[in-house]
């Protein structure tokens, strides 16, 4: 006879495929486990409100998400994309490496990749087809690919998630993520050059001189919002959750009273798609702490450990085996399940091999950024693929060298520790 975990396994695969919520099911698989091994039922209700209402790290996914809503909806993100095309829009492929910086600069308000390529896609997506400049296919493939650096570089929606279920620091869980994702913007931009001079891609005109200054100021309040955010997060004037509520704040003051581009109709609408996407994140969250409850009842993280310490891997060893795993599942999970079901079962042979967390964490949030481009769940490539109607498969095609690039750049911090390391031990880090 199957074991009461078996059957708490096919139970939620069953439900995930009658198109239950994956949050839901692991709500219902785990309250089925409870019910068939004989144990008291309250306690899938005691584990959802201690994980929820106790976490005060949590509080910063929603404020991360509003920020992000806030600026989509104002012209934040229109002065920030004027300005990137002063900075790199001369060179070959400019519009492709606008693309990128826009990115990089919005990674520094947003911490979620949705956000972004939703946010700056529309906009830079436009820009580059105008005319015919660039195939519809690869603007927003290199759309699809530059998102995934928003919640690499800090604030990071992934990283307040794995600081849950790891017990890391996210202020050096952030600090790690800046290196790797610099190092990401670099690979995409020296790709899109090869591409852009294959293909003869247009160089754009030259903004001139005395314009810099003009655009430059008019894009210094939305430049200010992940300098206001860093210095007060690392300067010990908030916490990160603090700094979540003050990006929050600083984008609604910046959108209605210094560009005055949202109405109060507008901040309701965005208040409501902010809560909307709170409650999808939320519900993941409250199954997976009970299912993760039926896990570690399960002792399922131990024998995993004891499965893999019998092939004595070495740390390198067991890094490649994680990172294989993790970017075979980003093609077959949403991001988040993975974080919440898939890596606290990780956490403690990386511990016991001596992996240090903060390293292991970015690995992480690395790998699963790249799932969101891979077929058939790359759930930025449905993003895209949803905004220009072009076929899917023409959008995965323009985007696998971009992909191939981030797989280098993940072997790289994989295998270079500092480049994840040096930052956090540079601001007091002990690890």
């Amino acid at each position: 006879m199957p074991s009461y975990f078996t059957l708490c396994i096919i139970v939620l695969i069953a439900l995930a495929l009658f198109g239950l919520p994956i949050g839901l099911s692991m709500i219902c698989a785990s309250v089925f486990y409870l019910l068939v091994a004989g144990l008291d039922l309250g306690t899938a209700g005691e584990q959802i409100l201690n994980g929820l209402f106790n976490s005060y790290v949590l509080l910063a996914v929603p404020l991360f998400i509003l920020a992000a809503d806030l600026m989509n909806s104002g012209s934040l993100t229109d002065r920030l994309l004027k300005f990137c095309l002063v900075l790199v829009g001369r060179f070959r492929g400019g519009l492709g490496h606008v693309n990128v910086v826009a990115n990089i600069i919005f990674a520094g308000m947003s911490g979620s990749a949705i956000a972004d390529a939703v946010g700056i896609g529309r906009i830079i997506i436009g820009m580059m087809t105008r005319n015919g400049k660039y195939p519809i296919e690869y603007a927003a493939a290199i759309t699809a690919s530059a998102a995934i650096i928003g919640p690499i570089i800090p604030p990071s929606i992934p990283m307040v998630v794995y600081a849950l279920v790891s017990d890391t620091s996210i202020g050096y869980l952030f600090l790690g993520g800046v290196i790797p994702g610099l190092l990401l913007g670099v690979a995409f931009m020296t790709m899109n050059t090869v591409i852009a001079r294959r293909r003869n891609y247009p160089v754009e005109p030259p903004v001139p001189m005395r314009e810099m200054p003009r655009i430059t100021m008019d894009a210094f309040p939305a430049l200010m919002l992940p300098v206001v955010l860093l210095f007060g997060i690392y300067g010990g004037v908030m916490t990160p959750t603090e700094g979540a509520a003050a990006a929050a704040a600083y984008a609604l003051l910046a959108s209605a009273l210094i560009y005055r581009s949202i109405s109060l109709k507008q901040l309701y609408t965005i208040l409501l798609s902010s809560a909307k996407s709170t409650t999808s994140v939320g519900m993941l969250i409250a199954g997976a702490l009970v299912f993760n409850y039926v896990v570690t009842i399960e002792n399922v993280p131990l024998s995993v450990q004891h499965f893999i310490t019998g092939f004595q891997l070495t740390p390198i060893g067991y890094l490649l085996l994680v990172n294989a795993i993790l970017l075979v599942l980003g093609c077959l999970l949403e991001g988040t399940t993975i974080l919440l079901v898939i890596v606290p079962i990780l956490i403690p042979t990386a511990k016991a091999l001596g992996i240090d967390l903060v390293h292991f964490g970015v690995l992480v949030v690395v790998n699963i950024m790249i799932g969101l481009l891979t077929p058939p769940f790359g759930l930025l490539l449905f993003v895209v693929a949803n905004m220009t109607q072009k076929p899917l498969m023409s959008i995965v095609r323009e985007a696998t060298p971009f992909i191939f690039v981030a797989i280098v750049v993940l072997a790289i911090i994989a295998f270079v520790p500092q480049t994840v390391l040096w930052l956090p031990r540079v601001m007091g880090y002990k690890g």
